[in-house]
């Protein structure tokens, strides 16, 4: 025999919908409302999702039921993403080594001429292969052109040329002046980083040739 069946009791939100029809029914005379029925409480919290107060639900925008940003029960919460990894630099390789070069020797500074050598070219018998005369020139006209003409001497490939330069003294006018400025100005020139390569070495000519206003004049060989 079949047992009877047990009433089942109202969810919440089935109890209140039925409030809300009970109050458009009009009841027969002299009987009353009938009353709304209770609502089962077991009943009323299933209807919220698992987590989810009262108070949340009642919130607006809020969505029964929702598993947004919740965790599962028994499950940590998710770890925020990592950064990536910046790249490594490439490493640095060792520069090659240039070979060694050992600077280039400094030429010595120009000197005396030889003794013998000295006599020879006074006497004659040592010519004088080419000579300039610095005379009416200013220091920076003068200093040009004894470069240029070492240099072409050199290139010749003349050993032995004379630079006069004139004797000057307090005692010249002052046009002659200058001259006394070049014979103290061409040895300075001669030692010079221009000519020290080239010019081994000079002295005082002797006098047929311009005593103390001349210098014999010693180059270097190509």
């Amino acid at each position: 025999m079949r047992r009877p069946r047990r009433p089942r009791t109202l969810s919440g939100e089935e109890a209140r919908l039925w409030a809300e029809i009970a109050k458009l029914i009009t009841p027969l005379r002299g009987r009353a409302r009938p009353p709304a029925p209770a609502a089962d409480p077991s009943q009323a919290t299933a209807t919220l999702a698992p987590g989810l107060t009262a108070t949340a639900a009642a919130k607006p925008g809020t969505t029964l039921g929702s598993k947004a940003g919740q965790a599962k029960p028994g499950q940590a919460p998710a770890k925020p993403a990592r950064a990536p990894k910046k790249a490594a630099p490439p490493p640095i390789r060792a520069a090659t080594a240039a070979p060694y070069q050992a600077p280039p020797q400094t030429p010595r500074p120009a000197t005396g001429i030889d003794r013998p050598e000295r006599l020879a070219l006074r006497r004659g018998t040592l010519p004088i292969e080419a000579r300039i005369d610095l005379h009416g020139m200013y220091q920076t006209e003068a200093h040009a052109a004894l470069t240029g003409f070492i240099l072409r001497a050199r290139a010749a490939g003349h050993a032995h040329v004379l630079v006069v330069t004139g004797k000057g003294g307090p005692d010249f006018h002052e046009a002659f002046a200058e001259r006394g400025v070049l014979r103290r100005s061409v040895p300075h020139w001669l030692r010079g980083p221009e000519l020290r390569g080239i010019v081994l070495g000079f002295e005082e000519a002797a006098r047929h040739h311009g005593g103390s206003g001349a210098l014999y004049v010693r180059l270097r060989r190509r």
